[in-house]
């Protein structure tokens, strides 16, 4: 049987599955890690995606490969090709500014969300590419000007693993393309005159390819194996989201719930969004629907955080959490630790609230950080049925997902039983799939077999998420960008 492999370039490491094309059974995997930080030099991508291969044999005996990439990361590219400065990536908030005043030029208030939402599904944020290429226009005037070309980080990975062919050759999705901010995927169009606004002159884009459009054919030179490595399609890779969602083969009544350093909740709609709050950014998916998106700064790292206060392992925070009460007695943590793209508030810091001789305790305290951020995620989880999207079951995915703490208290907070396939790494099977779908052709995807989930069901305590949202709404910004009205 044919072999193909996946990979995921996430924030924080390359992750590499090999899978029989038309089963889907693992044969084996790679990973190697990234640098910390919110802006990298993408050359680092590049080489652990090397390390990644290595570590899971070479790609010798592989028909097709796909890369599903963290989402709205900015590589800039000069005319040659090379990269003009590290990459910002979608957790650096230096660009909240620029957001602003993208939204505000194109009206007051709502208005300017209005137009925005309408134009490209999404409200500009601090996140989004086009916010961060107008915060390069402004701040390195010198770097701007060197700029020829505009990608995302799959985008410039499967450039290179075709050999780099010249910009005109750079090509992304739809998954990935919705995320920017100038591609509009109610239109499957570029809105080249927002890039040009944002910019201050247009730029080269990748060439937006179909869900079983080939992206080239991986260069035989680039990657360890040379000459003797076989032909490799190159699927059209996805956005990590997409990919996710993809992997763990979502369909309509559920929603993706990922926890990993950023928190999502998706799900797939045959409809685009368009979303004036910006709560719900009206992302595309790879298979030519639409997957309407919430996203939280602040997800997994609320509960390392907590973890690292108190001294104690994950294992043991799960523990301590899982012996106080739901709701914790009151004790409420607002999980903003690094701002927050969900609700737009880049500068507000964290809170606690409801601190007393009672409640100052390790167990509450890991209760209460536990609630917090699942409540954030909840709340999205609203905002997704505010736009029309069904929830019949939430699929809780992610390194959080491991935690018992966050599976036994997730659907108290849900509403909706909780769906955990067994640990796996999605993103870069969803990527694989694709590239399944891409070698082996057809109308729809193969079917490829999750394993057996666990489903975790519990009543709901409204109590929780109703002093959540009074405490939510009481944090301080301590920056120069004021949160836009609710």
């Amino acid at each position: 049987m044919p072999l193909v492999a996946g990979v995921d370039s996430s924030t924080q490491s390359c992750k590499l599955v090999i899978r029989d094309a038309e089963s889907g059974v693992l044969v084996r995997q790679g990973r190697a890690p990234h640098p910390d930080g919110t802006e990298v030099d993408p050359a680092a991508w590049w080489s652990a995606l090397g390390e990644a291969v290595s570590a899971a044999g070479g790609l010798a005996d592989v028909g097709a490969i796909s890369v599903a990439g963290q989402q709205h990361g900015m590589v800039c590219l000069d005319e040659t090709g090379a990269v003009v400065r590290p990459a910002l990536l979608w957790n650096d908030t230096r660009s909240a500014g620029a957001a602003a005043d993208l939204v505000a030029e194109a009206g007051e208030g709502e208005t300017g969300q209005r137009f925005w939402a309408d134009a490209v599904g999404v409200v500009p944020v601090a996140s989004l590419t086009v916010s961060k290429l107008r915060w390069l226009a402004r701040h390195e005037p010198g770097n701007a000007a060197r700029v020829a070309a505009v990608c995302l980080p799959h985008d410039w990975l499967t450039w290179r693993l075709a050999g780099a062919p010249g910009l005109a050759a750079l090509s992304t999705d739809r998954s990935d393309a919705s995320g920017t901010g100038y591609w509009s995927p109610a239109s499957a169009t570029y809105r080249r005159d927002l890039l040009e606004q944002a910019f201050g002159r247009m730029v080269t884009v990748p060439r937006v390819l179909g869900p079983v459009e080939s992206a080239g054919r991986l260069d035989p030179a680039v990657l360890a194996g040379g000459p003797e490595l076989p032909e490799v399609s190159l699927g059209p890779g996805a956005g990590d989201n997409a990919a996710a969602a993809f992997g763990v083969g979502a369909g309509p009544g559920d929603v993706v719930v990922s926890i990993g350093t950023s928190g999502t909740v998706c799900g797939v709609a045959e409809q685009p969004t368009a979303d004036p709050t910006g709560i719900v950014a009206g992302f595309a998916d790879v298979t030519g629907r639409y997957l309407p998106l919430v996203c939280t700064l602040n997800a997994a790292r609320v509960l390392d955080a907590a973890a690292a206060l108190l001294g104690v392992g994950l294992a043991e925070l799960a523990d301590l959490a899982l012996s106080a009460p739901p709701g914790a007695d009151g004790l409420v943590l607002v999980p903003y630790l690094a701002g927050e793209r969900t609700p737009n508030r880049p500068d507000a810091n964290g809170a606690v609230h409801g601190l007393t001789l009672r409640t100052a305790t390790p167990a509450h305290l890991a209760r209460a950080a536990v609630e917090g951020m699942l409540c954030a995620l909840a709340d999205g989880l609203d905002a997704l049925v505010a736009q029309g999207v069904a929830v019949q079951r939430v699929i809780l995915v992610g390194g959080g997902a491991r935690s018992t703490a966050v599976r036994r208290v997730a659907p108290q907070i849900f509403g909706v039983p909780v769906v955990v396939p067994p640990p796996g790494e999605y993103v870069a099977d969803g990527a694989a799939r694709q590239a399944a779908w891409t070698a082996l052709g057809g109308a729809q995807p193969p079917i490829w077999t999750v394993a057996a989930p666990r489903t975790y069901e519990a009543d709901p305590v409204p109590a929780i998420r109703a002093r959540y949202a009074q405490a939510r709404e009481h944090v301080i910004d301590h920056g120069s960008t004021p949160a836009p009205p609710r």
